[in-house]
């Protein structure tokens, strides 16, 4: 059975279109969920919608309960994952308003309860994580929006980052000579916990910004938000249109 999980950021705590069939919390061995579990058919397929923040978005990216998120979508079936997660741009390409499906991630976080195999909850093991996102939902997410007529970068490098303050000049020079191209504070530990569930995961990033430095002046929230009000509809546009390719 496929049954695709969309894990929402900042921007999308509830999915227009979405027929709703079920909603419920789910308790898990590693606590409680940051929201619902909302269950119900997208463009005629079934899909499990999960807010990341919360509804209202309330979390901080630090302190989302990972670990129990992707515990309750692999408990509930769940057989695919699209993360959608606003990001900041640093590559030439990212500016506001563009969707990217990156291919890399480099995490930079700390302190997060970053893995299932810690010795405690489950016995200590190790992924193998040379290619964090799963190529062939990558690709659907790609081939969805171009035949959707939307303007996609097709690659990329998601540097994830503690937050929840946004970064300094400096650490945006750091991470391109590091080749990040997109910064996020929510990529990870959760694509990590998905692999070692063996779960398909994919990201669908939304520019809202350029990163501090890549442009004149600073960042401000009116420009964010003008960014998250714009790009939202393409973001759900294209995960509709990837759903169906998802098998």
């Amino acid at each position: 059975m496929t049954l695709v999980a969309i894990i929402s950021g900042t921007g999308l705590t509830e999915y227009p279109g979405l027929q709703i069939s079920e909603e419920k919390w789910l308790e898990t061995p590693l606590g409680q969920t940051s929201a619902p579990l909302v269950f119900g058919k997208l463009n005629g397929c079934d899909v499990v919608f999960l807010a990341r923040h919360g509804h209202p978005h309330k979390v901080p990216p630090h302190r989302i309960n990972y670990r129990a998120n992707i515990w309750a979508l692999k408990e509930v079936g769940v057989s695919h994952v699209i993360a959608i997660n606003a990001v900041g741009g640093i590559g030439a390409e990212m500016d506001a308003e563009v969707l990217a499906a990156p291919q890399q991630i480099i995490d930079y976080t700390h302190g997060r309860e970053a893995t299932f195999f810690d010795g405690i909850f489950m016995p200590l093991d190790h992924i193998d994580f040379s290619y964090p996102y799963d190529e062939k939902l990558r690709q659907h997410i790609i081939r969805a929006a171009q035949s959707s007529g939307i303007s996609i970068v097709p690659h990329g490098v998601y540097g994830a980052t503690q937050g929840p303050r946004l970064e300094s000049i400096a650490e945006i020079k750091r991470m391109a000579q590091d080749g990040c191209d997109l910064v996020g504070m929510t990529g990870m530990p959760e694509a990590a916990l998905a692999r070692e569930l063996a779960l398909p995961y994919a990201c669908l990033s939304l520019v809202v910004n350029k990163a501090a430095g890549c442009s004149d002046g600073i960042i401000t929230m009116d420009e964010i938000r003008a960014a998250l009000n714009n790009g939202m509809d393409k973001v759900r546009r294209v995960v509709a249109a990837t759903l169906p390719l998802v098998r």
